[in-house]
């Protein structure tokens, strides 16, 4: 029986690509097909603090009073009244990305005791909530619509007793084909095949359909509740919107340009049939855009000069090639609006930060993962007003980045795309998210992230009529780094910053977040109108950097930072 917090609507299709399995172990369970993928630790020294007589009054000086020890409890309801009506409204939500496999293939939470001491502990940190993988390839493993939600239901009843907010990854994609990911990759799903009906006579639309109505019909409760109030739908590998055009575990290593992914036999006969009704049925998929860690003035296809993505045929097939992705993106989100109809959940997708070669003129990168982005071709607002029809979120990654961090020889410029991003989710009318790439446990990453999420500072943005504000952020990923005392004693006051000062606020509308009944989306956007939205425009400005940084703004700690480089010299 459907939820009374969701409308009795019939419930249709969702996702694709393919059967995900954590934990090293890789099931072909309806023939798994995907890339998947996660986020490799970037490892950064930590300096240690000096703690003796110093925490007290460096706690002070900075303004806002920590909470040091892990055990403290959540925020009562008498501090939950007294927060600032200003700067509540420049309150974003920070949720920490679960393990992969907190849920393992034997369908159990991997050690469930300590889970729950440390999620106590960021719960005592104010965090809003978490996110959470939930893998089709535990859930129908054996067999065909046979669905057994055990092990979630368990792990989501630990979330409701410790009051966390969920937001949940519809995650089809195979787990461990990202960087840093420790599983291991299969072949990744054609998009030509979405309506095929090639598996025991379901198509992939049908056989995600199926599995998106079981989640809603099984997790009624926990919608009833408001427990669960996202829902980010998996449309490729990582469950990002984007081919497997850069996949570790088939030799891609940083910074190669990836490869495009429509070789098949399905996307080659589209091709051919789209080249023919061009008046074109010469053309031919490219034969000359290198390979997998190819640079990109190593091919005929990306180089500077004269490239052929610059000709007639090449801008031909980057316009066939990327609209195929967006038009795929789109259905599937519309299945998931179907699914989820009535339900007070907003709907998210995620799009992949792919930063390198962004400073090449050919974006390589950025092409061959099907973002048809260049100097005068706005390859993310037609992706931004696609999900505008479905009041769906735009979840972009690495916040955390900056231009200075990264190698010179990738041309990568990691800062001008989120600004690039984000300002076409917010011209587009919709909401925009966001996460790390790569954990890390420092404050030059959590202050990168804090001016991404209000570009425009908090104080100053007070009398401005455009605020600026992302719609929240997540962190990757609950470990044991993280709980570290020195890593997580930071992260408490990178929660404060992102609170705006303010102590978790469990009521959503006071910072504007009320969620309402899901509503059907919008009528389809005709291509034309989509590609509309390539023109290329100035992105909003952003700040040098955050107006509250993480670090103490005393005097005081300015020297004991200062102190402290000098020794670790």
């Amino acid at each position: 029986m459907l939820s009374s917090h969701c409308s009795n609507q019939q419930q249709q299709r969702h996702v694709l690509w393919d059967i995900p399995f954590p934990r090293n172990r890789t099931y072909s369970g309806w023939q798994s097909m995907v890339n998947g993928s996660n986020k490799k630790r970037l490892t950064r020294g930590n300096l240690q603090r000096l703690r003796t007589g110093m925490n007290s009054s460096a706690a002070k000086t900075d303004g806002v009073n920590h909470v040091a020890a892990a055990s403290r409890t959540s925020t009562t309801q008498s501090e939950a009244t007294t927060h600032d009506d200003k700067l509540i409204q420049h309150y974003v939500p920070t949720f920490v990305m679960l393990p992969l496999g907190v849920v393992t293939a034997e369908n159990v939470i991997v050690d469930k005791a300590k889970l729950e001491k440390q999620l106590k502990e960021l719960k005592a940190a104010e965090i809003d909530g978490v996110m959470v993988d939930v893998w089709w390839g535990i859930i129908e493993a054996r067999g065909p619509k046979q669905y057994d939600w055990r092990g979630y239901r368990e792990l989501f009843l630990l979330l409701k007793k410790l009051d966390l907010k969920i937001q949940a990854i519809m995650s089809f994609h195979q787990c461990g084909g990202n960087i840093g990911d420790s599983a291991r990759n299969k072949e990744y799903l054609s998009l030509g095949v979405d309506h095929l009906p090639l598996f025991g006579g379901r198509t992939p639309v049908q056989m995600y359909g199926d599995f998106m109505k079981s989640f809603r019909e099984s997790m009624a409760d926990f919608f009833e509740s408001g427990l669960i109030i996202d829902i980010e739908v998996g449309l490729g590998p990582a469950g990002e919107l984007r081919y497997a055009s850069y996949p570790e575990t088939q030799g891609w290593a940083f910074p190669g340009i990836g490869e495009f992914q429509c070789y098949d036999k399905y996307l080659a006969a589209d091709f051919k049939e789209a080249a023919a009704k061009a008046g074109h049925p010469e053309w031919e998929l490219p034969d000359d855009a290198g390979e997998y860690n190819s640079r990109p003035d190593q091919t005929a296809f990306f180089r500077s000069n004269n490239g052929t993505y610059l000709t007639e045929k090449g801008k031909f097939f980057l316009t066939w090639y990327s609209t195929k992705l967006l038009l795929h993106g789109d259905e599937i989100i519309d299945e998931a609006n179907k699914a989820f109809l009535g339900c007070k959940l907003k709907l998210a997708a995620k799009v992949s930060g792919i930063h390198w070669w962004y400073n090449h003129p050919s974006h390589a990168a950025e092409l061959t993962a099907g973002y048809y982005n260049l100097p005068d071709r706005d390859g993310y607002r037609p992706v931004a007003r696609m999900l505008s029809r479905h009041n769906a979120i735009l979840n972009f990654t690495c916040l955390e980045m900056r231009n200075s961090e990264q190698p010179a020889y990738a041309k990568s410029a990691p800062q001008e795309l989120v600004q690039m991003v984000l300002s076409d989710g917010w011209k587009e009318g919709i909401e925009v998210a966001g996460e790390n790439a790569l954990a890390r446990y420092d404050a030059d990453g959590y202050n990168q992230i804090l001016l991404n999420a209000r570009p425009n500072g908090v104080r100053p943005a007070m009398e401005r009529e455009k605020k600026l504000r992302m719609y929240g952020v997540t962190i990757l990923r609950l470990t044991d780094d993280l709980m570290r005392p020195n890593n997580l004693d930071l992260f408490k006051k990178f929660i404060r910053k992102m609170h705006a000062d303010q102590h978790y606020c469990p009521e959503l509308s006071k910072y504007g977040h009320a969620i309402e009944r899901l509503e059907r989306s919008k009528p389809k956007l005709r291509t034309e109108e989509l590609l509309e939205a390539t023109k290329p425009s100035e992105a909003f400005p952003w700040d040098g950097e955050t107006d509250m940084p993480v670090e103490p703004a005393s005097v005081f700690a300015r020297l004991l930072k200062t102190i402290l480089s000098i020794f670790s010299d």
